[in-house]
């Protein structure tokens, strides 16, 4: 059995070197430009080569985005951006262009046709592969049958799939709405998630009311139940969506895929679907989440009609600096407001989640102190067990 790449978003250099560190076999980056993150810190070709050198020297990946779809004033742009992701030595483009495609593969770049293509079947991979293509991200519409039949058909073909993160109300992220409601074109990097606000309904002119407003938000997708089954059918890589999310979310979504991916690898006939691994998977975001399209049942479970609630996740504590074994304290950084007598859990790359009470916390002078309530205060906490820098600190999920 192979075991599938797990590929992590990264919105800029701090973020990659997060992924990398917890467990992502690959990242994949925005540049400067033709990529799909208009709102985005994004990359700069200096920042794009140390994250290439700090995953490389790990033995890891980077994919960088030109996903956009290309007007005639960008044309000129191409050439020179592949050159330079050329020069620092990019693992991939993913790109949905075919002008762009055509010239990344003749400057030997390998080439991933990203989601924007909307790939669902056998005949236009096929087309792809004859290109030159080494890799299609399927649409987010796939089903699981589809995915099988495309790679019986073409099993050299690398096939990528997400696993998690936000969805879109456009096929494959192909939307207008944006452009319409806010002259902000969402195929140029320029979303502002129009399928999130509310709306007011109306029939013949009359306001139709509701229990909430009306919205048609997607919930989020959320695959670790499929895990087995997407491993078997020979997927090359398991994407996360969010190159704007956090660092909490990106290493706790990594820490649980990572563990369960490795779990199922080792052995398959022991493996079971842990339900505490979901709940720490919904906890960390502030949506609801399904399979989606996988599983080949498209219902009004997918989506949000009548009303949502998206609260913002305070859980996320604090990071660990450092920790002196001599003494059981760790140097933390504040992230959000905590006190004595909480109940916290404290994860990280090599540490096992353990949970703890907190009984004792210290400034920087090493006056006790009862509360942390500062932004990114640095205090000592007394733990358990020994932690590692980079460590997270999160509340105790109940």
């Amino acid at each position: 059995m192979k075991k599938p790449e797990l590929l992590a978003p990264a919105g800029d250099l701090e973020r990659l070197k997060w992924a990398i560190d917890y467990g992502a076999d690959a990242v994949y980056i925005g540049g400067p430009s033709l990529g799909l993150r208009a709102n985005a810190k994004n990359f700069t070709f200096a920042e794009m080569e140390e994250g290439i050198k700090y995953a490389h020297e790990r033995g890891k990946r980077v994919h960088v985005t030109l996903n956009i779809v290309l007007h005639n004033a960008e044309v000129k742009e191409v050439d020179t951006t592949l050159e330079q992701l050329k020069r620092i030595d990019v693992d991939a483009v993913i790109v949905s262009d075919p002008a762009i495609i055509k010239k990344a593969i003749e400057k030997g770049l390998e080439v991933h046709v990203s989601t924007q293509q909307s790939t669902l079947n056998h005949e236009a991979c096929k087309w792809w592969y004859a290109m030159g293509v080494k890799r299609v991200v399927l649409g987010r519409e796939a089903t699981m049958r589809e995915i099988l039949e495309i790679k019986e058909k073409l099993p050299k073909l690398e096939i990528e799939c997400f696993i998690h993160g936000a969805m879109c109300a456009g096929v494959s992220g192909r939307c207008v709405l944006s452009n319409f409601f806010t002259n902000r074109d969402a195929n140029r990097g320029g979303c502002a998630q129009i399928c999130r606000w509310d709306f007011r309904l109306y029939a013949k002119n009359k306001e139709l009311k509701g229990e909430q407003p009306f919205t048609f938000c997607s919930k989020d997708l959320s695959m670790l139940s499929y895990l087995p089954q997407m491993i078997d059918a020979g997927i090359s890589s398991f994407k996360i969506e969010g190159r704007m999310r956090s660092i909490y979310y990106i290493a706790t979504v990594l820490n649980i895929y990572r563990k369960a991916i490795d779990g199922y690898c080792s052995n398959p006939k022991t493996y079971q679907y842990n339900q505490e691994f979901e709940k720490v998977l919904r906890n960390c975001a502030n949506r609801d989440s399904v399979v989606q399209f996988i599983n080949g049942v498209n219902d009004e479970n997918m989506g949000y009609y009548n009303g949502r609630e998206e609260i913002s996740n305070q859980d996320f504590l604090g990071v660990v600096l450092s920790y002196d074994s001599t003494t059981g304290f760790a140097l933390v950084e504040q992230r959000n407001y905590f006190s004595l007598q909480e109940e916290i859990e404290i994860f990280g790359p090599n540490t096992n989640v353990f949970s703890m009470t907190i009984e004792e916390i210290y400034d920087e002078e090493g006056n006790r102190i009862d509360v942390v309530r500062h932004p990114k205060q640095i205090v000592q906490l007394r733990v358990k067990k020994e932690v590692r820098a980079k460590d997270l600190i999160r509340r105790k999920i109940l």
